[in-house]
């Protein structure tokens, strides 16, 4: 397969992931355990981190590398552009009004235009997925610039990384709601339209990122470091819900594997 076509497949692979995971709402009746709700985040947590290492920022320092013959110089556009990543996400954590469900906590400037618990929590949720669309763009429009199997590769990787910690990702927004006495087809829709900016972002990305190839190593840092910064602020703290932490731990060490797996197989 091209780039074209890869890039095609990874965008809507991300959004029909989120999509299959909202619709196990129809499959529940009540939330989830605590048990099961670590072993759901921690999983998400693993993949996240090993996506941000594997699939940004090693080809952002390869990009810089190629770029720049002195190492100095190299680490410059790596560090900067993770950084920003994370201020980025600080940023809109600060503006945007929200709610995190899993930690009963509200963030962002008061507004009585979203005085709404349900508005608020499905913000949240999707402030968060901005990093993943961001980074399946950025990578793909690194496939398109480079039009190399390996790059091609880390694309497809990286997407399924992402598709495959999306589907329990998208029941982790549907099904809580149903505490809320939240009907399941309003649940199943907010958590489908959760995800309906991570395509959006994947293709502002893609076209960014293939049009300004100097700027990939930027890009590149910068997707690693939103997705560190979501991860570290809200996932992995929820996956260590009550006495059960453990479950969440060895989640993340075994979504961490299939990342690194998927890294070294495709």
């Amino acid at each position: 397969m091209n780039a074209v076509t890869v890039s095609i497949i990874c965008i809507s692979m991300i959004f029909i992931a989120t999509t299959l995971g909202s619709s196990l709402v129809f499959f529940f009746k009540k939330d989830f355990s605590v048990k099961v709700n670590n072993m759901i985040l921690g999983f998400a947590s693993g993949v996240m981190i090993a996506s941000a290492f594997f699939g940004l920022l090693n080809p952002a320092i390869e990009q810089a590398g190629s770029l720049f013959s002195n190492k100095y110089l190299m680490s410059i556009p790596v560090i900067v552009g993770f950084l920003a990543g994370g201020l980025l996400l600080l940023l809109l954590d600060k503006i945007i009004p929200h709610f995190h469900a899993l930690t009963d906590t509200e963030e962002g400037y008061h507004s009585d235009r979203v005085s709404s618990r349900q508005l608020k929590f499905f913000l949240a949720v999707t402030i968060h997925n901005i990093p993943e669309g961001l980074s399946v763009g950025f990578v793909c429009g690194y496939a398109l610039s480079q039009n190399t199997p390996l790059a091609i590769a880390a694309a497809l990787s990286l997407s399924i990384g992402i598709a495959i910690q999306n589907i329990p990702e998208g029941s982790a927004v549907s099904i809580p709601m149903l505490s809320d006495g939240i009907k399941k087809p309003k649940a199943f829709i907010f958590g489908m339209l959760s995800g309906i900016v991570e395509p959006i972002f994947a293709v502002i990305a893609l076209f960014v990122a293939s049009s300004l190839e100097e700027s990939l190593p930027w890009l590149l840092s910068f997707a690693a470091g939103a997705m560190i910064y979501v991860t570290i602020d809200e996932l992995l703290p929820s996956a260590r819900k009550g006495n059960l932490v453990h479950y969440g731990l060895w989640s993340f060490m075994f979504g961490f594997v299939v990342m690194m797996a998927l890294e070294i197989l495709i």
